[in-house]
């Protein structure tokens, strides 16, 4: 049998997700098919039919999706599931929304949030929010699953993929788009694929002193910010930029978390980064036993002082 992976799609253009929710998806020895979905996305089948480990890209193009609405998508990966014994997605904001449905149409259990693949039918998923690794075994003949692309590396480039246009399903009707925002165009690099983070918390007080300090710091990085949910819900950040459990789960190269205490939910979406470097005035921050690096001390002094040394450093 096969599986079958859903792409994400954003502004037409294929999410970086992808390709990391298709490395997961070839380690559960079933041939890989890649559904796009959207509307004017040929570019984005495109992309997709080059990354290694897709045999065959299904390009279901049509207006009904062009705002990934769940219950269409839902609806798509239903009607195609009778010739697939795996059905995948990327554990973003996206993949929470839509599998779900598919599993519930399906009247199938879901495996949520996989990061190892130990074979067709066991799987390994982080609980507790992190604090415990549970190993989970199905033996439903159907599998849904969504992935933590954090613990996963991105497929290369492959041969092409041979690209078959699919049919929408039928509108179940159940939701329609009341207003989109178009997201403000940056050249930081996304999120959830930065290899350098720079994350704010409450400590930075407002929304004014998270762009002072923060952006400099990103821009001589080249790093994406994130945000911890006390900050998001303060709005000093926008919600895309919240890393924790309700938010992103990043893996980068290098956090660096500036005024964040360490709450839980923070730490299940960050903890896994290779080098943690944390600023917070209080020693007994709970952000201070993950991290690599601790700095005790005032945020609004430090983080200058940090700007000035690797300016300094750039002029060399």
């Amino acid at each position: 049998m096969t599986a079958l992976l859903l792409a994400e799609i954003g502004n037409a253009r294929l999410g970086d997700a992808t390709a990391k929710a298709l490395s997961a998806a070839a380690a559960l020895d079933r041939e890989v098919h890649v559904l796009v979905a959207g509307h004017n996305v040929a570019a984005a089948a495109e992309a997709a039919a080059r990354l290694a480990g897709a045999a065959k890209i299904l390009l279901a193009d049509d207006r009904l999706y062009a705002h990934a609405l769940a219950e269409p998508l839902a609806a798509l990966l239903a009607k195609l599931a009778p010739g697939y014994d795996a059905l995948v997605a990327p554990a973003t904001s996206t993949g929470k929304n839509v599998m779900p449905r598919v599993a519930a149409l399906l009247d199938v259990m879901q495996i949520s949030d996989i990061t190892k693949v130990h074979g067709p039918d066991v799987f390994e998923r982080p609980i507790y929010a992190g604090n415990a690794i549970e190993m989970v075994q199905s033996n439903t003949p159907k599998k849904v699953l969504t992935v933590r692309t954090a613990a996963f590396p991105a497929t290369g480039e492959g041969a092409p993929a041979p690209i078959e246009p699919v049919p929408a399903a039928e509108n179940p009707g159940l939701s329609r788009l009341l207003d989109e925002r178009e997201n403000i165009s940056s050249d930081r690099p996304d999120l959830g694929a930065a290899r350098v983070v720079v994350s704010g918390g409450r400590a930075l007080q407002d929304a004014q002193n998270f762009s002072a300090l923060l952006e400099p710091l990103a821009h001589a990085l080249g790093a994406a910010i994130g945000a911890s949910r006390a900050a998001v819900d303060a709005g000093f950040a926008p919600n895309e930029w919240q890393v924790g459990q309700t938010g992103k789960v990043v893996a980068p190269d290098l956090y660096i978390a500036v005024g964040i205490s360490g709450a839980i939910q923070h730490l299940a979406g960050m903890k896994d980064s290779k080098v943690i470097v944390a600023i917070n005035k209080d020693e007994d921050a709970p952000i201070f036993q993950v991290a690599d690096y601790g700095i005790v001390g005032d945020l609004f002094t430090i983080v200058p002082a940090l700007q000035e040394e690797l300016a300094r450093l750039a002029k060399q």
